[in-house]
């Protein structure tokens, strides 16, 4: 195992975010980046200036909305898979998957599920559905694997700086939550939340009521490591600087730091 830095990062648009995602590769230089939401066809996205900067990548592009791309730093993935199996009718472009530095990386946007009740909440059940069936069979593989991306869904209440505010959201439906609990009993580890199970740390920050300021924030942003993987865990945390950037994404970069030992 090497020493390794795996962040995601919901960019809330390729085009609009570009100068601040090039400022933050440059700073943080994850090994490993998992982008969300790239609003943008393939043919617009940026290769040349990403490879400028270092990074190799893959992208499922889709105009308007959703889109995923894997970056690794020196490096080109290797794609394993576009989509995720079991609706062959899906054509939203959310889960993408490649080797990079020795490790299975699934990019995901989860379905975000709003409004509640009806069929945009019900095809966010349905993804996860098969997210859960195909996680499982990641789960009976040896090679250490991460699942990295925008779940939107907020785990716990420790997770939201305020669940009254939220209750009839999608992101905080018993379904949602307990589809997430399911994820996590294959055998999922929920890095940050392992390493800080008491702290209140957040990933997104609404753009209205002045949500950034007051730190009026969720977690929704995750990475999943399996057992083969989750013995390196050594840190984590969230660039929240790059949340207060001008013409910043309402995420923030989540991170994990792969120590080449395994942790004591």
């Amino acid at each position: 195992m090497k020493n390794l830095k795996i962040a995601t990062f919901n960019v809330n648009g390729m085009c609009a975010r570009l100068p601040n995602l090039l400022v933050w590769l440059e700073r943080e230089q994850p090994d490993i980046a998992c982008l969300q939401e790239l609003k943008s066809i393939d043919s617009a996205f940026p290769a040349a200036e990403l490879e400028a900067a270092g990074y190799g990548a893959i992208w499922q592009g889709q105009s308007s909305w959703n889109g995923v791309a894997i970056l690794a730093r020196d490096a080109q993935p290797l794609e394993s898979r576009r989509g995720l199996p079991g609706d062959d009718s899906d054509t939203h472009s959310r889960y993408l998957e490649a080797a990079v530095h020795g490790i299975l990386v699934g990019c995901l946007y989860l379905p975000n599920g709003n409004p509640q009740p009806g069929p945009k909440f019900d095809y966010k059940l349905a993804w996860f559905e098969r997210l859960i069936h195909y996680a499982q069979t990641l789960q009976a593989s040896d090679h250490p694997v991460v699942l990295a991306g925008d779940y939107n869904v907020v785990p716990t209440d420790l997770d939201i700086y305020n669940p009254r505010s939220w209750l009839k959201d999608a992101l905080l439906q018993t379904e949602s939550r307990e589809c997430y609990q399911r994820l996590l009993a294959q055998g999922w580890t929920d890095s940050l939340r392992h390493l800080y199970p008491e702290d209140r740390l957040y990933t997104f920050w609404d753009y209205f009521r002045q949500h950034w300021q007051k730190n009026s924030g969720l977690r929704i942003d995750h990475l999943l490591l399996n057992p083969a993987l989750s013995p390196y865990l050594h840190e984590a945390g969230v660039d929240a600087w790059v949340r207060n950037e001008p013409h910043a994404s309402d995420h923030a970069p989540t991170w994990i730091r792969l120590s080449s030992r395994k942790r004591r």
